[in-house]
């Protein structure tokens, strides 16, 4: 049986050129991808989008979950690769991460400069990714992220740098715990906001967001967790209407805590029923919770909530 690194292409920088206004479109296929990276890893390639991944929804997330546990029931796949624009690269990974139950490794890539740049970032970053889903050693550590050097695990990363060339980092410094997989379920359809923090809102944003009856909210918070006393006051009226809410913050690095009180403190906040998104970053964990809500499980284990 040959045995072979399957590569599956959704567009991103890493598959973009510039065009004649100057912008940079994803237009290389997966194939193109793999001959410019040199690899001599045996690889199989399928092009499952082209897109900049500010745009990839849940439909797209729910391809690729599909796409990946098909492919791994292929005995003959040592590992999967799955380029990806870097906007969205560590909310996918997780997403993906969250449902894997397979030793084999999947490993995210993708580059800050396009294809066509003077020297670009991508073919070295693809090879080297296409390596570590290859390496049996690997195995058992869930999907991860090849980047600059770097290989992350994808629980707790985040976009740090819009251009260098070590893009992604950890929100701990310590290796965070992987919750036992959560069943596959349909993400598309599933309306979780991201709702934005800032230092004494009012309560018209949330309201408004309530109004429209999300399946849940996510709030990008300010420190290790707090709002304003006008938006905790509207966040616990979401609350007692039955939404769910996960409390994140807009800071880069540690625990979001539950430790301060007042209408706004993530203490009150927490005792009203919002859970603390851990070491997840909003994107991360409004994927988080909508895999819960999906699945019908509890959403903290996925958050890694304590």
């Amino acid at each position: 049986m040959e045995h072979f690194v399957l590569v599956i292409s959704t567009g991103g920088t890493i598959a973009s050129t510039t065009d004649a206004s100057g912008a940079r479109v994803p237009t290389l296929t997966c194939e193109e991808l793999v001959s410019r990276s040199g690899t001599t890893e045996p690889v199989r390639t399928y092009d499952a989008a082209s897109l900049d991944s500010s745009s990839v929804t849940l439909a797209e997330v729910d391809t690729l979950r599909s796409l990946v546990r098909k492919a791994l029931d292929d005995a003959s796949v040592t590992g999967i690769v799955i380029t990806h624009g870097t906007d969205s690269m560590a909310d996918t990974a997780l997403a993906l991460d969250l449902v894997h139950d397979d030793a084999r490794p999947v490993v995210l890539t993708g580059a800050q400069r396009p294809a066509d740049a003077d020297a670009p970032d991508g073919p070295d970053n693809l090879r080297r990714a296409i390596d570590t889903a290859a390496d049996p050693l690997r195995r058992g550590q869930g999907v991860l992220v090849h980047f600059g050097g770097d290989t992350l695990p994808a629980r707790g990363l985040y976009k740090a740098d819009t251009g260098e060339l070590r893009a992604f980092a950890l929100a701990s410094d310590r290796p965070l715990p992987r919750p036992t997989a959560a069943p596959l379920a349909q993400l598309a359809g599933c309306n979780v906001p991201v709702i934005a923090a800032w230092p004494g809102a009012d309560d018209a944003l949330v309201d408004a967001v309530a109004a429209s009856r999300p399946d849940g909210i996510v709030v990008a918070a300010l420190g290790a967790g707090n709002v304003s006393e006008q938006m905790g006051t509207a966040l616990a009226r979401a609350l007692d209407a039955g939404i769910p809410v996960v409390i994140s913050t807009s800071v880069p690095r540690g625990e979001v805590a539950f430790a301060y009180g007042g209408a706004g403190g993530g203490s009150t906040l927490g005792a009203k029923g919002a859970l603390p998104a851990g070491f997840l970053r909003p994107g991360q964990a409004r994927m988080a919770l909508a895999t819960a809500l999906a699945a019908g499980v509890d959403p903290a284990p996925l958050l890694g909530a304590r």
